[in-house]
């Protein structure tokens, strides 16, 4: 007999809830932890996220491989790592600690190919509905090393902007820092950088120095800002344009006011329109910056983070990363 199409997802979920709960009775105690499932490859499989882009299966053909999630990225979730605007360290890792707890929450479609790794030895999955799912709820942000991340994680993270969801609850950095490394943490150095990750597209960049920073430092990325009067007049100009208001139509000034602000600290416009209108944007913006009506730039801090090595995150922790 065919059960009812409304019926049949309830099943399938209570199934699901069985098969962890099966497993969870048969773990270890020494291996006690939160467990979660995920449909990966379309296999039902219990894993564990420690935090909201990372998880390790706890059965099946992957068991105990860790996988980071591609496409997106939550704050560090190993202790107050992240500030930027109004924010403090601790409320950004409360953020972080609610995309784990999101993650955990949600039953989600996953693939991997255990061939495929990043550079710290993980598989790279893809789950596009829990990537999609943080990144509405502002619980993350968009983020992709070779270029502009995926149009739709892109989309998402506009309404989350435009909204003040999340981590965007007090403003748009010019660009989100991931990670942070000392000059003296490699053996060679010469090619050491900081991660900067566009707010808007979710580009990565790479910010190349020489410095060596003491534990618990807090290293911000200098940045620049318009004025918001400065703003208004750069926008207005966009929007009158024949070249360009076409393609800023339908977009709101908070998020072309982070456009205007990425423009001014990387000298680059995010890909967050159709086609090759992210080139038309740079010309326009580049008569109007020589105009002089982008007027006065601020420097600002950007995005800031604790620097701590590797090895203390989670052990013998220092205390700027205790709470």
């Amino acid at each position: 007999m065919r059960l009812p199409s409304k019926i049949r997802p309830r099943i399938a979920l209570l199934a699901l809830t069985a098969a962890a709960a099966g497993w969870m009775a048969s773990a270890p105690e020494a291996e006690a932890q939160p467990v979660s499932m995920v449909l990966l490859n379309g296999r039902a499989t219990p894993v564990f996220y420690n935090d909201g882009d990372t998880y390790r299966p706890l059965a099946g053909p992957l068991r105990q491989r860790s996988a980071r999630l591609g496409g997106f990225n939550t704050l560090e979730s190993y202790g107050p790592a992240h500030q930027w605007g109004d924010w403090t360290f601790k409320e950004l890792y409360v953020m972080a600690k609610l995309g784990t707890l999101n993650a955990r929450r949600g039953i989600w479609n996953c693939t991997a190919d255990p061939t495929e790794l990043d550079g710290y030895g993980r598989i790279l999955a893809d789950c596009p509905d829990l990537a999609t799912d943080q990144i509405l709820k502002g619980l993350a942000h968009a983020m992709s090393v070779d270029g502009p991340a995926a149009r739709p994680y892109i989309e998402a993270q506009r309404k989350a902007i435009v909204a003040r969801r999340g981590i965007w609850a007090k403003g748009v950095p010019p660009m989100v820092m991931t990670s942070l490394h000392s000059a003296d943490e490699r053996y060679n150095n010469k090619n050491n950088y900081n991660r900067l990750v566009s707010a808007l597209d979710g580009a990565s960049l790479k910010w190349r120095h020489q410095k060596i920073f003491k534990e618990c430092e807090k290293v911000c990325h200098p940045a620049k800002m318009l004025t918001k009067k400065a703003a208004a007049v750069v926008i207005a100009a966009l929007r009158a344009d024949s070249r360009t208001s076409k393609l800023v139509h339908g977009m709101e000034d908070v998020y072309l006011g982070a456009m205007l602000n990425e423009y001014a600290t990387t000298d680059g416009v995010p890909q967050i329109f159709k086609g090759h209108g992210h080139k038309v944007v740079a010309l326009v913006l580049g008569e109007l910056k020589a105009a002089s009506s982008f007027g006065t730039l601020r420097d600002v801090k950007g995005a800031c983070m604790m620097h701590v090595l590797f090895q203390r995150r989670y052990q013998g922790k220092p205390e700027c990363l205790k709470w």
